[in-house]
């Protein structure tokens, strides 16, 4: 059963205004978008975005009356596309992200993203464009695939699994996830109570879906989107992605992008700042996480643009 993470404190970070434009730009099933329609008007807007046609067909379907909404397929690296073409660049009061993979797409063996339920190894969210995990395994070269599993999954052992998998394609295709995490489990030492595939499995699906080159165009776009008084909220789950995430929330802040050596005032430095910082990260408490285990690494992040 799937379980929207961080639910109530991320809806309440868009400060919802009765009239306003929203986006959720990844709709998963639908439990971030509904409770915003909850809190919207009947002038309000919501756009929901994924890239995923599984959760495109269930927003059709959970949204077939509701005139508010507007459905989009695609990536949220899409942002500014989606906002132009439904023409609401910079009218968008709050823009929600909630990033990695989702739970139905863990739960559906057929999807391939799961290291302990076995199907087809596949790893993509939109299944109708890109490479499969499985067709990546059997021609990347080693170097390449360490390199992957290093920068992607922070794995120790990247060379290790790295060459454990090239040498098992030799004498048999990889093409189920269960088939896939056993060559990793036995190629990885490390004993911390997670299970030796995880961070193989996270690096192959963040490289094969472009996840933080996406996560990277989308913040870029949310400026050019958003109102002033527009409100980011993102949820993250790993390390990668919140260094992204705050490093971006900090120079926007900071005003950074200033050309060094420039004899600036304070009001004129001021032109320079993009958001405000809304509060500290949020995490979900020892009751959400001891009701959904998958929730535990979860970070809320929250700005404002102001310029």
């Amino acid at each position: 059963m799937h379980q929207t993470v961080l639910l109530k404190e991320a809806v309440e970070a868009l400060n919802i205004e009765l009239d306003g434009i929203y986006i959720d730009g990844t709709f998963g099933r639908g439990g971030h978008s509904s409770l915003i329609l909850e809190k919207l008007g009947a002038q309000g807007r919501l756009l929901v975005i994924d890239k995923d046609p599984e959760a495109i067909a269930h927003a059709h379907k959970l949204f077939a009356k509701e005139p508010r909404v507007i459905i989009c397929q695609g990536s949220f690296a899409k942002l500014e596309e989606f906002a132009k073409q439904h023409q609401v660049i910079e009218k968008v009061s709050g823009i929600l992200l909630d990033l990695g993979v989702s739970s139905p797409q863990l739960d559906d063996a057929a999807r391939g993203f799961s290291f302990l339920r076995d199907g087809p190894l596949d790893m993509r969210m939109d299944t109708s464009t890109g490479m499969s995990a499985a067709t990546w395994l059997a021609e990347v070269p080693e170097p390449m695939l360490a390199q992957v599993l290093r920068d992607f999954g922070e794995e120790r052992f990247a060379k290790r699994i790295a060459k454990a998998i090239v040498k098992a394609r030799t004498e048999q295709s990889i093409t189920r996830t269960l088939q896939l995490a056993e060559i990793i489990a036995k190629a990885n030492p490390l004993k911390d109570g997670k299970h030796p595939a995880t961070r193989s499995f996270q690096a192959l699906r963040i490289f094969l879906n472009d996840e933080l080159a996406d996560l990277q165009r989308g913040l870029a776009q949310s400026l050019r989107v958003l109102k002033i008084g527009g409100r980011l909220a993102i949820i993250d789950f790993h390390s990668l992605e919140d260094q992204g995430i705050k490093h971006f929330f900090r120079r926007y802040a900071e005003g950074i992008d200033i050309p060094r050596g420039l004899p600036l005032t304070e009001a004129e430095i001021a032109k320079y700042r993009k958001l405000k910082i809304i509060g500290k990260a949020i995490r979900p408490s020892e009751e959400e996480i001891l009701g959904n285990t998958r929730a535990r690494s979860a970070i809320l992040r929250i700005a404002e643009k102001i310029g």
